[in-house]
């Protein structure tokens, strides 16, 4: 097989035009819409198996919020946070985790692809290579952790005592989608390592899995060495940690200051363009298995 940097040519982003940066763009999106399309239609040849998955993978999810609730049944605070407070941090986390894990869920299974040699097949399409690898097996199962995140974030409203303004209203959703933005970025990032690591899906869940799982809970209960890492490293603490400081009244971690809970959006574009980069060196860099 050839070099993949011959055969993906444009796909890999190198001396590209602005206009046909667009054009790769609108192409991507193209195919990641039809192959996603596929999945669906496959998926809903089976309506029963898809509720009964869907329904599964909600009651999965679930089971980390029960844990929460017998929790609180000892205690009546949590690092300072009530129940409430405690919900909503959990809610918007799992909403965002759960909108990029339905959107481009699959890049962990980039390894087995490497592994295997499949990858190939997917540089010699006419497609870029990460809007394929994003919609493979498209699993619209994962729903389930949407609707999970979007009902607990409704019960923890519904017990928040808050002086509601434009700004917080207009805060929430555009703190679901950056939050999202956030976790696809390093979605891609940990697919682009696993073309070095080849086996580094658990180390790629880590951060994905396990830093929805961090964020569920107030960074009171963490060390500051902890959120320090989460904030200026991986900057994770913008996914709910600091837009939620501003909406439920709290301090912010590390004592940032309150411009910060607006940030999220510019984090999640930052966050998202050294991603791509990450993509494309990882891209270049790989060599087919001859398989």
């Amino acid at each position: 097989m050839a070099d993949p940097v011959d055969v993906t040519g444009p796909a890999v982003g190198a001396g590209l035009t602005r206009t046909e940066q667009r054009g790769r763009l609108r192409e991507g999106l193209r195919a990641y819409r039809l192959i996603a399309g596929m999945w669906i239609r496959s998926t809903m040849a089976y309506r029963t198996s898809f509720a009964l998955t869907t329904l599964g993978n909600f009651v999965a999810s679930a089971l980390d919020f029960v844990a929460i609730l017998l929790m609180f049944s000892r205690v009546d605070a949590l690092g300072g946070y009530r129940l409430p407070e405690v919900a909503f941090l959990y809610g918007m986390s799992t909403l965002s985790f759960g909108l990029a894990d339905l959107a481009i869920g699959s890049m962990d299974r980039l390894g087995r692809r490497v592994r295997d040699g499949t990858l190939d097949t997917l540089l010699v399409r006419p497609a870029p290579v990460l809007a394929q690898v994003a919609a493979d097996r498209f699993a619209l199962r994962r729903l389930g952790r949407v609707t999970q995140g979007l009902l607990v974030t409704g019960y923890a409203l519904a017990g928040l005592d808050l002086h509601w303004t434009p700004l917080k209203l207009l805060l929430m959703p555009v703190m679901a989608l950056s939050g999202g933005g956030i976790f696809c970025a390093v979605f891609v990032a940990g697919a682009a390592f696993q073309f070095a690591a080849q086996d580094a899906s658990e180390v790629q869940n880590a951060f994905t899995y396990g830093g929805t799982t961090l964020l569920q809970y107030p960074p009171t209960v963490f060390a500051t060495e902890l959120v320090r890492g989460v904030t200026y490293v991986l900057p994770l603490a913008f996914v709910n940690w600091l837009p939620a400081a501003y909406v439920l009244g709290r301090p912010y971690p590390l004592g940032l200051p309150g411009w910060t809970a607006f940030a999220s959006p510019l984090v999640a574009v930052v966050c998202c363009a050294l991603a791509g980069v990450a993509w494309r060196a990882g891209l270049r860099s790989y060599r087919s298995t001859g398989s």
